[in-house]
């Protein structure tokens, strides 16, 4: 280790001694580099941990380093600069800390056996201590990823749990990241930490660069808070802390915003928590929580199918149902014609069968069912019966059942044409009881007519239900354009701004691939009336807009781009209700020629477009349709 190359001025180099060539001597090297770094206060400490840093997340299965105390090393560093502010602000040491709780986060994510070595080196009191914020949130952030995956693995469980404080931390974090890393950072630009804008950018950016990246890490260090809690939540014993109302009720709403791609966030935390019964008794019992799940349960957010066990759960928990049974059926009742969502198979029938049973118990005195409920789950079972029923019939009556609906659906486009709008959405409902249950296609054009008629007057919920039933029987899943903007405007109707968000992506995105010309993305240019919707609610679903509101705009000196905290102006964005049928193209009632041959070559339809990003829309609205890029 004494010896360096010719050409490097640093006595004991490591990206020397990391062009060792023999391994015995580059071993033990190694080992002294990592036992002597924590006590020496030479400059230029923070190129070898920011060497480690790129290492452990290109490698972070190589055992090497781990066996030869890098644990010990990243330990002792954070202690050091938790323990000597002095030694902390010397030269760029302030870097340090983070990339030691970053590289022990990444060599415990994967490997079992690597957190064990890790918890037996001491990690853990360390970044306990970052957790609280002993020095910024960036090193929170860090810190709580590195005991979200220690953490994760059984062996290792109980010497995190053995910190009593965690949970809470956890906790209070995730409720309060967005509002510190808003206050900390993104609120006054000209007080920015340079070293906090050098991390966040790795230098390549400016004042918009780091606002966005700092919505993203916000949205982690919530999100990774939540993955902590979640550790905890699947130990009955952790629930009573967990579970107290002014967290729960605030779970629905940890959903990352449109920087959050991989994880479930707070619908996840809950779909654990519904998997014991203390936890069914706090969710059913807790305001708005259930509503939450149920708009969960109807949107595109990818974690819907969490939202849909939750409610499952507890329909299926005689303590929980009669709390819950009013509001989850019509819900369900709506998507029951799923098929597959995920890992699941045959959704709609478990989603029938848990509502057969909840009707069924009616009569033991298990649960209450309204009128209404009870109603709807007769009719779910009554059609369910009908598709039985039509199996047997011959080929020639359903041909004649379907030629009738369409004659009637006609009917309806006439009358819609006409202005009388009532009067069409009757037609289709009319349609729907004639036309076959196994004519999926044409039954997604009745639903998703009907969905029309609902906006149109002013009934938001009806819309959504009916949007959300043709979106169910759509092939594939989510993805009929056309129903997808209908729900998109109903959820702007109630102030729903993620669902009605997350629907409007999504629309973009079937436009962006569909051969019908009236949805057809011309000049490759976003709708203009899906640019201001997708706008509107980005605003209004901002991650930070809560803590803005709180606390005020963003201060800065000039121009810091188009930021989402400043007051703005909505008075231009024109809202579901008030929007002129046909006036753009979007709401006409041309689905009775609506074909379903677009979807048939799925690969073919995947090969020749590229599907714009959550991030493309956020940030730049002429998407371009291009070819798939390696």
């Amino acid at each position: 280790m004494d010896k360096a190359s010719p050409d490097c001025p640093y006595p004991g180099c490591f990206f020397c001694v990391m062009k060792e060539g023999n391994p015995s001597k580059r071993r033990a090297s190694i080992l002294k580099f990592f036992r002597d770094l924590p006590s020496q206060d030479d400059d230029g400490q923070v190129l070898p941990i920011s060497g480690l840093w790129n290492t452990a997340m290109a490698h972070p299965n190589d055992p090497e380093f781990i066996e030869l105390g890098i644990f010990e090393c990243m330990s002792a560093l954070i202690w050091k600069g938790l323990k000597n502010r002095r030694w902390l602000s010397h030269d760029q040491n302030i870097y340090i800390p983070y990339y030691a709780a970053h590289i022990i986060g990444s060599y415990t994510m994967n490997m079992e056996e690597f957190a064990e070595s890790a918890v037996h080196a001491g990690v853990i009191p360390p970044l306990v201590e970052l957790l609280r914020g002993r020095l910024t949130w960036v090193e929170q952030r860090v810190a709580v990823r590195a005991l979200g995956h220690l953490a994760t693995y059984t062996s290792t469980f109980p010497s995190v749990a053995s910190h009593g404080e965690i949970l809470e931390v956890a906790i209070q974090l995730a409720m309060s990241s967005l509002e510190i890393v808003y206050s900390h950072f993104y609120q006054y630009v000209d007080r920015r930490l340079s070293y906090h804008c050098d991390l966040l950018t790795r230098g390549m950016g400016g004042v918009e660069m780091e606002s966005r990246k700092a919505e993203e890490w916000a949205s982690q260090l919530q999100c990774w808070s939540l993955q902590l809690i979640n550790c905890f939540a699947f130990k009955p014993e952790f629930l009573p802390t967990i579970c107290k109302p002014e967290f729960l009720v605030k779970l629905p709403g940890m959903w990352g915003g449109l920087v959050n791609e991989n994880s479930p966030a707070g619908i996840g935390l809950l779909r654990t928590i519904c998997h014991h019964k203390i936890g069914r008794g706090s969710v059913a019992s807790c305001p708005g929580i259930i509503e939450a799940l149920v708009n969960i349960a109807c949107s595109s957010d990818d974690w819907q199918y969490m939202a849909i066990d939750c409610l499952l759960w507890l329909l299926q928990d005689p303590s929980t149902c009669h709390k819950v049974i009013d509001k989850a059926v019509p819900a369900l009742v709506d998507l029951a014609e799923i098929t597959t969502l995920g890992d699941h198979k045959k959704l709609g029938d478990t989603i029938v069968n848990v509502l057969q049973e909840c009707l069924q118990s009616q009569g033991t005195g298990r649960s209450s069912v309204s009128n209404r409920t009870k109603e709807l789950i007769e009719e779910l079972l009554s059609s369910r019966q009908r598709l039985k029923w039509e199996k047997n019939i011959p080929k020639e009556d359903l041909h004649i059942k379907q030629a009738a609906a369409l004659v009637v659906k006609l009917e309806g486009n006439s009358l819609f044409s006409s202005g009388n709008i009532a009067g069409a959405a009757s037609k289709y409902s009319e349609a729907l009881s004639l036309c076959p249950m196994r004519s999926k296609k044409e039954r997604v054009v009745l639903y998703s007519n009907r969905a029309q008629c609902h906006l149109l007057l002013q009934q938001p919920l009806a819309a959504i239900s009916d949007a959300t039933r043709a979106l169910c029987l759509h092939n594939p899943l989510n993805c009929h354009a056309k129903s997808l903007w209908r729900r998109a405007q109903a959820y702007d109707m109630l102030g729903l701004a993620k669902e009605s968000l997350l629907d409007a992506i999504l629309f973009i995105n079937e436009c962006s691939q569909s051969n019908d010309p009236d949805l057809s993305l011309r000049q490759n240019k976003v709708p203009d009336y899906a640019e201001r919707l997708v706008k509107k609610q980005m605003r209004t679903a901002w991650l930070f807009r809560e803590a803005a509101i709180k606390l005020g705009g963003v201060h800065c000196e000039g121009d810091a781009g188009d930021m989402y905290g400043q007051d703005t102006d909505d008075s231009e964005w024109e809202t579901a209700s008030e929007s002129d049928i046909g006036n753009d193209g979007r709401d006409e009632m041309g689905d009775e020629d609506d074909d379903d041959s677009e979807w048939k070559n799925e690969d073919e339809r995947k090969a020749k477009f590229k599907k714009p990003s959550m991030k493309d829309i956020k940030h730049g609205f002429n998407v371009q349709v291009t070819e798939d890029e390696p």
